[in-house]
């Protein structure tokens, strides 16, 4: 492409070819040299949106891997729970015809216990514990090593009796042989 006007001034003999065409080389590094300026932004844009995506899937990853971490963790406390449990309860045999009858998860649930059993359950010196899908009982140290690591584990231990200010019946007591 050629300019009018540099053609003009070289037919007049006022400027040389070699001035002409030194002109159009620094015309067009100065073109370039506005491309590659305009260029760039678009360049650091899709740079930051990478880092950008960078960042959040670092953070992704993070969450991911504290809940991985978190239930790796509940895991082993569970494991731990099933041995305490499996190691340390008392073992029922035939002899123990008594039904005890219990709460949990809004449901009746029912054990059976020997008369001591029941009496030291009453007492708060035994607890039941489940694992697996059934219940045990445990002894009281037992039981409140499992209420450390995860109280849902622990069904029945030390049974607090809430006592209303207006209830009508707080003067009478529960017995320990009622079944029900």
């Amino acid at each position: 492409m050629s300019n009018p006007f540099q053609d003009q001034l070289l037919k007049a003999g006022l400027v040389t070819k070699k001035q002409v065409q030194k002109a159009q080389q620094d015309k067009s590094r100065k073109n370039k040299q506005q491309r590659s300026k305009k260029e760039k932004p678009v360049v650091d844009e899709a740079k930051l949106k990478a880092q950008l995506a960078a960042q959040e899937k670092a953070k992704h990853d993070r969450e991911l891997n504290k809940k991985k971490e978190e239930q790796a963790r509940q895991k082993a406390v569970s494991i731990e729970i099933n041995q305490l449990i499996a190691n340390n309860c008392l073992v029922r045999d035939e002899s123990c015809e008594i039904v005890y009858n219990f709460e949990h998860n809004k449901k009746v649930r029912r054990i059976y216990v020997d008369e001591e059993m029941k009496r030291n359950i009453a007492q708060g010196k035994l607890g039941i514990a489940r694992i697996e899908g059934r219940y045990e009982l445990v002894t009281k140290a037992i039981a409140e090593k499992i209420q450390q690591r995860n109280a849902k584990r622990v069904v029945i231990f030390e049974p607090e009796e809430v006592v209303e200010e207006n209830d009508p019946y707080a003067e009478y007591t529960i017995p320990d042989d009622l079944t029900w």
